[in-house]
């Protein structure tokens, strides 16, 4: 190979490697974190000394923007989660809620460049 090959093959190889990096740096460093609780989480009069709400521990829940859903996560034992989207505006919701009572979202919430933003949502159960 000559030189101007070997120049032409390092230029691809570097443009390559931008457009990668500026492909995965869309979702790297932002996107939602929080936990999500339910509330009331026993039917009848609140009692004293008796928590009123509870974490939503391993509910599944969809990310959705103005044209269509970008990713689902599933909070954890404690209702926390963490989930990488780029920058923009979302709602998040149940996953497959199917009619019912209770109300668990949408949530609006608004994520900005290289930073997780932090939530705390409580769903209602619809006990009373």
């Amino acid at each position: 190979m000559n030189q101007r090959s070997l120049l032409l093959l390092a230029l691809m190889f570097f443009q390559l490697f931008s457009f990668l990096s500026l492909a995965r740096s869309e979702t790297d460093g932002s996107g939602i974190e929080g936990v999500i609780s339910v509330s009331p989480a026993h039917g009848g009069p609140i009692r004293v000394g008796i928590p009123n709400s509870r974490p939503l521990a391993n509910a599944e829940f969809a990310v959705t923007n103005e044209k269509s859903a970008v990713a689902e996560f599933k909070t954890d034992e404690q209702g926390q989660f963490k989930i990488s989207v780029a920058p923009g505006h979302y709602q998040v919701s149940l996953k497959n809620k199917k009619g019912g009572i209770g109300r668990f979202g949408p949530f609006d919430v608004d994520v900005t460049a290289r930073q997780f933003t932090k939530v705390e949502w409580m769903c209602d159960s619809g006990m009373r």
